[in-house]
């Protein structure tokens, strides 16, 4: 078959640009999409997320097949911040989050010192209602930021606030994939992660970060954070307030500042929450279609959803921070007392174990 045509990307007002995969088998489709790297490298630089329809994909083998003709090289899932289920082959559940959560636009790993520079989604059951994975393009988020606002992140950059417990998100240990404290402590060195204990067995991190990078390939600067994802102005209000009464402000599960440690307000992440909504566009997921996703061009999310939904993501093509020409350089820190991260050194409120209703938000789906 030829496996050098020229790609026609469809094109329609708040839908990803799509094609219609090639090849009758699993063989012919993964030479074909060898055959279109370049083909599929230009639409990525063009539109950030391609979203390729009917293909021959009925199992995480075939997933991973299907990586492997457009990846060259695999990435991890470092400093794990949500539950996912590890099906083999570096293939993943997208999330296990319950299917009544939906979830904010974000970049993979925006926080890390490394990133995938390729998702890859692929759907091998379609859920009966909702369930989209809405992609966003974050150059044009940062374009519709009011000027002052980016400036303010471009000169600072942001700061992300977490605290590890079983019972809340993630534990450490799912966290950094180790039970060994020294491990963690060594792993928060060399990523420029400012890291505490509190109590027996609860994990603080701080970190700062840059709000904005450019891609490596095109130059082009986007915006490339998770300041929205986890800010406490992001969370549902009756949410919020059951966060702060069970956990208190310090014991936040997630929280972010501007990278000077100072607050940012609700009007400001309103703002910016208003920009990816305007550059978002969604498609109805059937079984066998894949979204391929330029992680730093593109943010992705999730819509909640009713019925059995299988979605599977694999990444690749880790790309270093230092290569993005970040504004701020990374750095290790806790914000002071009185900063809308709400950390101390070596102080927490809130309680170890929390209570029955915040578990319940961040319990598994089966």
């Amino acid at each position: 078959m030829n496996t050098t045509t020229t790609i026609a990307w469809e094109i329609r007002d708040g839908r990803p640009a799509a094609a219609d995969a090639q090849g009758s088998d699993l063989d012919r489709t993964c030479d074909w999409l060898r055959g279109n790297r370049d083909a599929i490298r230009a639409g990525l630089d063009e539109h950030g997320a391609l979203y390729l329809r009917g293909l021959p994909v009925t199992s995480v083998e075939d997933v991973a097949r299907v990586r492997d003709a457009l990846v060259s090289r695999l990435a991890g899932y470092v400093e794990k911040a949500t539950p996912r289920s590890h099906f083999g082959n570096d293939v993943y559940s997208s999330t296990d989050l319950p299917p009544s959560q939906s979830i904010r636009p974000h970049n993979e790993n925006s926080y890390a010192l490394s990133f995938p520079g390729m998702l890859m989604f692929c759907c091998l059951v379609a859920p009966d209602e909702g369930g989209a994975t809405p992609v966003t393009d974050v150059r044009k988020v940062l374009s519709d930021i009011p000027r002052p606002l980016a400036d303010r992140f471009r000169a600072h950059g942001w700061s992300l606030v977490r605290n590890y417990g079983d019972h809340i998100s993630l534990g450490w240990r799912t966290a950094f994939g180790t039970e060994d404290k020294e491990r963690v402590a060594a792993y928060c060195a060399d990523n420029h992660i400012a890291h505490e204990w509190v109590g027996d067995d609860r994990l603080r991190t701080v970190q700062r970060r840059s709000a904005t990078i450019r891609h490596p390939r095109t130059g082009e600067e986007v915006w490339f954070n998770h300041t929205v994802f986890w800010n406490e102005w992001a969370l549902d209000e009756e949410v919020r307030e059951v966060f702060l009464e069970d956990l208190g402000h310090d014991g936040l599960p997630f929280n972010t500042a501007y990278g000077d440690g100072e607050p940012i307000s609700r009007e400001d992440i309103e703002t910016i929450d208003a920009a990816y909504r305007r550059a978002t566009v969604r498609e109805t997921w059937r079984p066998g279609d894949i979204l391929i996703v330029d992680n730093i061009l593109a943010a992705h999310a999730r819509e909640s959803f009713k019925g059995s939904r299988k979605i599977v993501v694999t990444m690749g093509d880790p790309v270093p921070l230092d290569a993005c020409s970040p504004t701020v350089p990374p750095r290790a820190g806790f914000a002071r007392s009185g900063t809308g991260a709400g950390v101390t050194a070596g102080t927490a409120s809130g309680t170890t174990d929390a209570p029955a209703r915040t578990r319940r938000w961040f319990g598994r789906r089966s």
